[in-house]
C-alpha cells in the first residue's frame, strides 16, 4: 500500500457505523471503523475487548442495539440473502456437526449458497489432503481451519472473515493462508478482516489497523502510519528526573536497566539526550498502548 493513502480515499468495502451491544458487566461502545476495498485488516486487542461481539454484529449472528453495518453499500435488511452471499467467515472452533463428514457439508453448502463451487470446495479438500471419509469429530483443529477456508473460498463471496482462524495451524499452512488472502484481494474488489492475536500475521499482510480494548476503538490507522507515528525509547530513569519529559511516555516499562515506554514522534525533540529511540513494531505499540489504558488520539 502506497504510504499517505488513508480511510477517505478508498471506497468502501465495509461500513460500522457505531454499533453498541450491551451484556451483563460488558458494553461495547459505539464501534466504527471502515475498511476500503483491496485491504486487509487487523483487529486486534485483548480477551473480552469486543472483538468477537463486533464480529457476530457484521455477519449478522448478534443483533446490535443500536448502530449499523453496511456490506458494500447494503445493509442486512436490504436483502439478507445477498448480505450473507458476500461473506466468508473461517474461525478456529468449528460450527460443523461433529457427525457430518465432508460430503455432507458441501451438500449443505450448495443447499444455503447459490455461488457455492463443489468443483473449488473439493480442489482444496485435496490440495490440503483432508479426510474425505471421516467424520468431523475426528479432526484437529488445523484440519477445521482448512475446511473452513475451502468452504469461504468456494464461493463469490466479497468480504473474508477470519476470526483468530490462524490458531491451530502449522507454521507452513499459515504461510500459504497469507500468501492466498493476499491473492484474494489483488483484484481490488474484496477485502479481509482479521481478527487475531498473533500479531506477527498482521506485520506481513495487514494495510489497516483497528484495535478495541474495553469495547471502544482504542485506535484506527494504517499500518504504515503507526509505526510512523510512534517511536520505542529506553533508558535511566535518572534522564527523566529533572525535566517533564515523563508526561510523554506511554505504557512506561521499569526494570533494572531502566525504563522503556513509547512516544508519539512529534513528542519525541521533547525528550532529553541520552535517551536512545527505536522504530516500534506494531506488536510493540499494540503492547504499550494497552498498558496505557488511555484513549490515544490518533
Amino acid at each position: 500500500m502506497e504510504n499517505g493513502r488513508r480511510y477517505a480515499e478508498e471506497t468502501p468495502l465495509l461500513e460500522v457505523r457505531g454499533i453498541s451491544k450491551q451484556y451483563k458487566g460488558f458494553l461495547l461502545d459505539k464501534v466504527s471503523f471502515t475498511l476500503p476495498k483491496g485491504y486487509i485488516m487487523g483487529y486486534v486487542g485483548p480477551n473480552g475487548a469486543g472483538k468477537s461481539t463486533t464480529l457476530g454484529i457484521i455477519t449478522q449472528t448478534r443483533r446490535a442495539a443500536e448502530g449499523e453495518v453496511l456490506l458494500d453499500g447494503m445493509t442486512y435488511a436490504d436483502d439478507p440473502v445477498l448480505y450473507k452471499e458476500k461473506i466468508g467467515y473461517v474461525s478456529s472452533v468449528s460450527y460443523f456437526p461433529p457427525v457430518m463428514k465432508i460430503k455432507d457439508a458441501a451438500m449443505l453448502f450448495r443447499q444455503f449458497y447459490p455461488t457455492f463451487s463443489g468443483e473449488k470446495f473439493f480442489r482444496l479438500v485435496r490440495e490440503w489432503e483432508l479426510p474425505e471419509k471421516k467424520k468431523f469429530s475426528t479432526f484437529s483443529t488445523g484440519m477445521i481451519v482448512k475446511l473452513m477456508f475451502a468452504a469461504a473460498l468456494a464461493r463469490e463471496t466479497r468480504l473474508l472473515i477470519l476470526d483468530e482462524a490462524t490458531n491451530g495451524l502449522d507454521i507452513l499452512f499459515r504461510e500459504e493462508i497469507l500468501n492466498l488472502l493476499q491473492r484474494y484481494i489483488e483484484d481490488g474488489e474484496h477485502s479481509v478482516l482479521f481478527a487475531t492475536h498473533i500479531i506477527d500475521d498482521l506485520e506481513q499482510i495487514a494495510d489497516y489497523i483497528v484495535m478495541v480494548e474495553g469495547g471502544r476503538v482504542l485506535l484506527q490507522d494504517t499500518k504504515e502510519a503507526l509505526t510512523e507515528n510512534y517511536i520505542l525509547v529506553k533508558g535511566d530513569e535518572a534522564l527523566l528526573a529533572k525535566t517533564d519529559a515523563a508526561k510523554y511516555l506511554i505504557g512506561t516499562r521499569r526494570a533494572a536497566y531502566g525504563f522503556s515506554a513509547l512516544v508519539r514522534t512529534d513528542n519525541a525533540a521533547s525528550l532529553p539526550a541520552g535517551i536512545v529511540m527505536e522504530k516500534p513494531a506494531i506488536s510493540q505499540i499494540m503492547s504499550y498502548l494497552l498498558k496505557d489504558g488511555r484513549m490515544m488520539e490518533k
